[in-house]
Parts: structure tokens; sequence; C-alpha cells
């Protein structure tokens, strides 16, 4: 059954279109807001997005864009009233899947929705058999990198995927510690479920258990009706507790219970709700050191320590740095409709010895402003071109490979992901001999 995404702010409406598409067949999920599509639609999505395009907050196009940032391939349709329709065609030329106006019918609404969904489960078949084919996967594009520390990241997250394991993400800030809980969502069979992330250091301390666990009417003043947390609206899926050191101790013992039991009592009731969920905590400090300060408990930090992934800050992986800042500077090009910038050699050079606190999130920022010509005007032309420059860089880079591994290529090839017929044609295009490479004398 194909699962729709239904956006729009009118109750109504939104209330009357999910009971027609029901009828037509479709699992439709009814919300209220671009941002709570959000958090359900990521790359492993495999439905359709129908977004109203006047909404307060987060309108149509916004979401849009959103969207694509997360999978350019998502399939939205957007509802236009007359007016909208030269801005929802101006949508389609930015990606949109298609859109109709309304007054609409719901056959034709589901003839558009169906479509959609063949096209979605065409793109993530494809990608699937790219995956299976040993090719460069979406989890390799989403992080990238040949460093060992990288190459190592991506194995345990391959071969934690596709588990139920819950995870703990150890990560600096900026480090994409957000990306890899995404991807290890997306690996999992609960790809096509929610994935609902939920920040610890930002939830109220009052009304932190209500957010987690819900309620019934009458729990407390003001609890008027009876609301699903954001445990229970995550069924099926996954729950991320971002910055889950600055959980309070008190609640931290009632999410161990969670854990080890899988049922969830809301605030004001007594009976248990079973949950099926899988929990990915993150932190950007190392927990074993705030269970010695007391400040987190040890038997949850066990409980969590199974499955762990260490997320590398960018100094720990100073060679991927000249790469990784091309790629960025092509998707900021890209999102801005923009020229691609051409960086001289000396230029990325320098990114690769600069200390970068901020981790990929500063050297995202600093993507964003060469683009936009905020920085970096001496690039302007100057240097080689960007084919050149990723030439001369992989060169350099299977070189030093073939050096480091003392002139035996299968461990060459193995090492930087490609096959040895590639590794031999790669060779003979740079003008590479082993034996010129490999100290005599080591």
């Amino acid at each position: 059954m194909t699962r729709v995404l239904l956006v729009d702010d009118d109750e109504k409406m939104r209330a009357s279109t999910a009971q027609a598409l029901e009828l037509a067949g479709f699992a439709v999920e009814p919300l209220a807001s671009g941002p709570e599509a959000l958090a359900l639609a990521g790359p492993g999505f495999a439905g359709v997005i129908v977004s109203d395009i006047r909404m307060p907050g987060m309108d149509g196009m916004t979401l849009l864009g959103r969207l694509r940032d997360i999978d350019p391939d998502l399939p939205v349709i957007l509802v236009t009233g007359h007016a909208e329709v030269p801005l929802a065609v101006e949508a389609i030329r930015g990606g949109a899947y298609d859109f109709i106006e309304k007054p609409f019918r719901v056959q034709e609404l589901a003839t558009v929705i169906r479509r959609a969904a063949d096209h979605r489960k065409l793109v993530l078949e494809n990608r699937r058999l790219r995956a299976v084919a040993g090719k460069r996967d979406d989890i390799e594009a989403r992080l990238p990198g040949r460093t060992q520390v990288m190459v190592d990241l991506r194995y345990r997250l391959r071969a934690i995927g596709g588990s139920d394991a819950d995870a703990l993400i150890i990560a600096p800030t900026g480090a994409g510690k957000e990306v890899v809980a995404h991807a290890l969502h997306d690996l999992s069979a609960r790809a096509a479920r929610p994935f609902v992330a939920i920040n610890c250091a930002a939830l109220p301390a009052a009304l932190i258990e209500s957010e987690l666990f819900g309620h019934e009417a009458g729990a407390f003043p003001g609890a008027v009706r009876a609301r699903f947390g954001k445990f229970e609206h995550a069924r099926g899926g996954t729950v991320l507790l971002d910055e889950i050191g600055s959980m309070p101790l008190d609640l931290q013992a009632k999410l161990l219970r969670v854990l080890q039991d899988r049922v969830i009592t809301r605030l004001g009731a007594n009976e248990p709700i079973p949950l099926d969920v899988r929990f990915i905590a993150i932190s950007k400090t190392d927990l074993g050191l705030a269970v010695q300060r007391g400040s987190f408990r040890e038997d949850l930090y066990w409980r969590l320590n199974v499955a762990v992934l260490h997320v590398p800050p960018l100094s720990a992986r100073r060679e991927d740095i000249p790469l990784l800042f091309l790629q960025l500077l092509r998707e900021a090009a890209a999102r801005h409709k923009l020229p691609e910038r051409d960086p001289p050699s000396a230029f990325l050079a320098g990114l690769a010895a600069k200390d970068w606190p901020g981790n990929v999130r500063e050297l995202r920022n600093l993507a964003e402003r060469v683009v936009l010509g905020l920085e970096g005007a001496e690039l302007a032309g100057q240097g080689a071109r960007l084919a050149d420059q990723v030439a001369e860089f992989e060169r350099s880079l299977i070189a030093g490979a073939i050096a480091a591994h003392g002139g035996h290529l299968r461990p060459v090839y193995e090492t930087l992901g490609i096959s040895r017929k590639t590794l031999y044609e790669k060779m003979q295009k740079y003008g590479l001999d082993r034996r010129l490479l490999v100290d005599p004398d080591g």
C-alpha cells in the first residue's frame, strides 16, 4: 500500500482529502505543517508527499526545497489555487513531481500519486541494485572519504544498519552525526516508517515526559485532550535521541525501562502500550566520562553501548578535505543555481592544513560563501580546471597507496574501493610505475 504524507494546514480539507485517499487504497498520514513532513521523509522514504502551497510558517515551496535537500528524488505533488498555477509550474522546473489545481477530483489526485509512487519505487530499486553491484552507493555519497576512518565508519554503518539493534553515535559538533543517524534508519527495514528526531537538550523540563510518552485528557492542568507522545508517533520507525547526555537522571531511568521492556505508559493512564521502535542516541561527549561524573546512569550507558559509531572530526581525515570541499562546492552551486568555482590547488592544500573546529558544517558554510562570492574572491580566474585538480589529487592518492603497500596492488585497490582493472587503467593513465614508487630500503 502506497504511503502518502498529506500536508495541509486546513483541518477540514486535510481530513476530507485523507479519507477520500484512504478509500482509494492509500495509507495516508495527515500532517498540519511542513516540519512534520520533514521528520518523516528521508532518503529511504518509499511514498509520496502531497502538500498545499499556501500555508503559514513553512509554505509548500519552502517544504519542496527542504525535501530536495534531503533527497532530490523525493516525489512532491503540490496542491495549488488557480492564481498560483505559474508558481506551481516554476516548482515543477525546480524539482516538484507534479501539481494539481483546486478544486480537484480525488480520482485525478490518486492517478498522479500512483504515477509518482511507481517512479519512486523505480528510483529506490535502482539504488539498491547499484549498492548490490558494489558501485558507489548512497551511503558513500552521503559520507564521502577515502581515509581509513571513513572506510571503517561506512563498514560499521552498513553492518549495524541492517539490524534492529539500538545504536549510539559519538561525534563532535558539525561532524555529520545526523547524517549517520539518517543513514542507519534508511539502511534498516524501518526505512519507510517514521524517523522522529528529539533534541533532549531543547525539551522543556516541565513537559518532557508528556512530549515523549504522551498523556491522557486531564493528566495535568491544561491537558484537555489525549495526545500521542513522540515515542508513540514513531511506531514502526526510528527515534533519534540527540544530546542524550543532557537528559535528566529521573527520565533516564524511565528511558531505560522503555529500552528494556519496549512498552510505554501515557501520563494519566495505567495501560501499557507496546512500542515497536529502534532507538539511536547521539552524544558530543564520551558518555563514559559522564557516568564517572554521576550525570549519566551506568546501566543506561551499557544498554546503549552495544552498537557504537564514532564519527571522526575533520582533523582526523585531512586527506579527505580537498575532495570533500569540491563536492560541497558543487552542491552549493547547484542549490543556488550559480556557476561552479574552480579553486586553485594551493587553496585546496590550505584547507587540508587548517583546523576545522566546526568540522563538515564549517567547511560547508565556507563552500556556500565561496559560491555566493562572499569569500574567496582570489579564486576567480585562477588555478587549473576542476577536472585537472581532481585528476591530480587522484594521482597522488593512488601513488601514495602504492608506496604505502610496498608496490603490492591487491591491498591498494581493495583499500581504495576500486577494481583491479580500474586500478591498472588509472596507473596507465597517470604514468604510475609501482617499481619507481617503492622505497628499496623500506
